[in-house]
């Protein structure tokens, strides 16, 4: 690797965290969680060399049992009123619906990655390989809902944000809308706001409005839109005006959601806006998501955490759980508080103390029909979900992967109590609709094959793998809590501090867990973890499975479930990818030649193609050059040589990916270009996508001759 392409000058932020991101990414994206002392306090032993193939369910919560926390849970907490809005805004309830399973399965034919990779770059444009084209479908303050007013950012209130594109859009599908394939509905989420940004003149968040907060509010959530192809080739846009059935926005501040399985109606729950404790508003901080083979798009509610104040005054018993998912529990305003309780008191947690139980879940959303009513799945638990990818496993079950981001913290799936209903029916989907809402809840321990040759440097042991084997350690099972002295609705709420109990494997931020739909195998994005092996005494040193300490690069996780039974509880793992500059003695890219492949760093979401190649997107790169997309083989002789595909604008991150059901187009939305500390929409740091002031985006690219992508 030539010193021209790895010495690349800082993007005009300040480092932190040991990345590229600057201070205001650290502000809004988490509440400036990295400068805080991770909140898993919990002294998890490690499990030693080699998993056991089965481990009985006794002696799991007996080992697991020492490590309890004596918690009180808050029943319904009277507090501040809040008027229940009318429902969520949206598109036409009479759209039709024109889903079909067969329209998700891929068609494309599987392709080898031929594309010359780019360099890595620092230049304020979405830079794509030769032989390919992009276009900006739709930015921030694009019309979404039909009578949209034309962007201003001057003039931004809640209704007209609550009918425009919302901001710093994150996870992206596409899902074909009838058979033809020339129209989809793309779907993102919007997951949290830049102020400086944002609003001209901006002096403060202390400053701003009463209407600017409330857009700003409006502005989370998010979007369906309606597309149509240009011709027949892999380029997409907003379908004219007066033809938009299917478009709707969902915001934070008035879309009502039902709050379904075994928590939901818990006193956990309540409030004395919602003495039901079965329907909330607004959803927050969406990061990534999936779909599901019935069609439906989930999102993760990630870092939720950060909106809510008063923490100070929170009930006693609430403190130890507000404590474990990184709120204040000795200020009132935290550093960089957004200060939402000055227009809406459910944020403020001394008046309304279970309000934040409502958020932290997965989000189910059909796409299909613009006036259901999205769902909060309580049965898939409650932490800082990046997102949640469904397969169906051989016996039926749909299964269900997700990570939670956080450093030091686990990874989770669950296992529906109910069957997958093949085919297009009403009645199949209806039947589908209902899955999320029963099932198991599992988190991970990890074995070692190599324990004793770690050293947290990133050297490969002897073997020459970083390998071992693992268990799904049951929380909640047929309706039952595996965890000693707690309900199920305390595990589903409180999950975290369960499963710190059963004590699973502290991961480096476990983001994105997909799973590979040609091999069946799981792979999780592991951006980073620089307090791995730190001093201090609260942080994991390195293992197997997290090889580095200090660890400012990330890495590629995968999974493959013992006779690749998905609703089993036994597995082997390996790292296939430690990130980083390939000229570091410390990463590894599945053995392959390392003078050929991209450098990378802080993997953070993940698709795949028709072929099954891995595609990685950045968030952070801390080699200093912009953030981009990834792809790489993961069997054959290309295994492991990883290319660049594209890099997006200063100051971005590079959010998606979603490969189009017919291999023929990549979608990518960058993120909060832009986001450099001292930024303003007077002096951006970047004018990304038109030549005034930096927008969010969704970007299409495709083959100018039409072949599939990658190829």
């Amino acid at each position: 690797m030539n010193e021209s392409r790895r010495r690349l000058p800082l993007l005009g932020g300040d480092g932190h965290s040991g990345g590229s991101r600057s201070s205001m990414t650290c502000l809004y994206r988490c509440g400036n969680a990295c400068d805080h002392p991770a909140p898993n306090t919990s002294p998890n032993a490690y499990f030693g060399d080699v998993v056991q193939a089965e481990v009985s369910r006794r002696g799991m919560l007996k080992a697991g049992s020492a490590g309890a926390i004596a918690l009180g849970f808050a029943g319904a907490v009277a507090g501040a009123t809040v008027a229940a809005p009318a429902f969520a805004e949206g598109g036409e309830a009479g759209a039709a619906e024109e889903f079909s399973v067969d329209a998700l399965t891929r068609t494309g034919k599987p392709t080898a990655l031929t594309f010359s990779p780019i360099p890595p770059n620092t230049l304020d444009n979405l830079v794509v390989p030769n032989g390919y084209d992009h276009n900006v479908i739709i930015r921030w303050g694009d019309e979404v809902v039909p009578g949209a007013a034309d962007f201003n950012p001057a003039k931004q209130t809640a209704a007209t944000q609550a009918k425009q594109f919302g901001y710093n859009n994150d996870f992206v599908a596409v899902l074909p809308l009838g058979r033809g394939g020339d129209r989809a509905l793309l779907v993102c989420n919007h997951e949290y706001t830049n102020e400086e940004l944002m609003f001209p003149g901006f002096t403060g968040l202390d400053a701003l409005t009463a209407d600017q907060i409330q857009a700003t509010i409006a502005a989370h959530g998010m979007s369906v839109v309606e597309l149509e192809r240009v011709g027949r080739t892999g380029q997409w846009v907003v379908v004219g005006k007066g033809r938009r059935p299917y478009n709707r926005r969902i915001t934070g501040l008035s879309t009502v959601f039902a709050m379904t399985g075994p928590a939901a109606g818990s006193a956990l729950l309540k409030t004395a806006a919602d003495p039901s404790g079965r329907k909330v508003i607004g959803t927050f901080n969406n990061c990534a998501g999936g779909v599901t083979p019935w069609g439906t798009v989930l999102s993760g509610e990630e870092n939720w955490n950060q909106y809510f104040v008063g923490g100070d005054g929170a009930p006693a018993e609430n403190k130890a759980s507000l404590n474990r998912y990184g709120v204040s529990t000795t200020a009132r305003y935290p550093s960089g508080s957004r200060k939402w309780d000055r227009v809406d008191a459910r944020f403020d947690l001394t008046a309304t103390p279970n309000e934040i139980h409502r958020h932290g879940w997965i989000v189910e959303v059909d796409p299909f029909d613009p006036g259901s009513t999205p769902r909060k799945h309580t049965a898939l638990g409650r932490f800082k979900h990046e997102g949640a990818n469904v397969i169906v496993a051989d016996n039926g079950h749909v299964v269900a992967y997700m990570g939670d981001d956080e450093r030091h913290d686990y990874m989770y799936k669950f296992v529906s109590h109910k069957k997958f209903t093949r085919g297009n029916s009403y009645w199949a989907r209806k039947q589908n609709m209902s899955l999320l809402e029963s099932g198991d809840l599992y988190v991970a321990r990890l074995g070692y094959t190599s324990a004793a040759e770690i050293d947290g440097t990133g050297k490969l042991p002897s073997d020459g793998a970083f390998n071992g084997t693992g268990v799904w350690i049951p929380l909640v099972k047929d309706n039952k809590s595996m965890v000693p002295g707690w309900t199920v609705e305390q595990i589903l709420v409180h999950t975290r501090l369960a499963a710190d109990v059963v004590n699973p494997t502290k991961m480096d931020r476990p983001e994105d867990v997909e799973p590979n739909p040609v091999t069946g195998k799981i792979y999780a994005a592991l951006t980073n973890n620089t307090a791995r092996g730190t001093t201090g005494g609260r942080n994991a040193p390195a293992d197997e499975a997290n090889p580095r300490n200090g660890n400012k690069h990330g890495h590629i996780f995968e999974i493959t479930e013992d006779g690749g039974n998905h609703a089993g509880t036994t597995f082997t793992w390996a790292v296939p990818i430690v990130c980083g500059d390939p000229a570091d003695p410390s990463t590894y890219f599945m053995g392959y030649d390392k003078t050929k492949v991209s450098p990378i760093s802080c993997p953070d979401n993940l698709a795949f193609d028709g072929a099954g190649n891995l595609w990685i997107s950045t968030d952070g790169n801390a080699l200093l050059s912009n953030d981009g997309l990834f792809a790489t083989a993961l069997s054959g002789p290309e295994a492991g040589h990883l290319k660049q595909f594209l890099t997006v604008p200063r100051g971005a991150e590079a959010c998606g990916p979603f490969i189009s059901v017919d291999n023929k187009t990549v979608f990518v939305a960058p993120q909060h270009p832009g986001e450099i500390s001292g930024a303003s929409m007077e002096k951006p740091a970047s004018t990304w996508p038109d030549g005034d002031y930096a927008k969010p985006g969704i970007v299409g690219v495709w083959r100018l001759d039409g072949r599939p992508v990658g190829s």
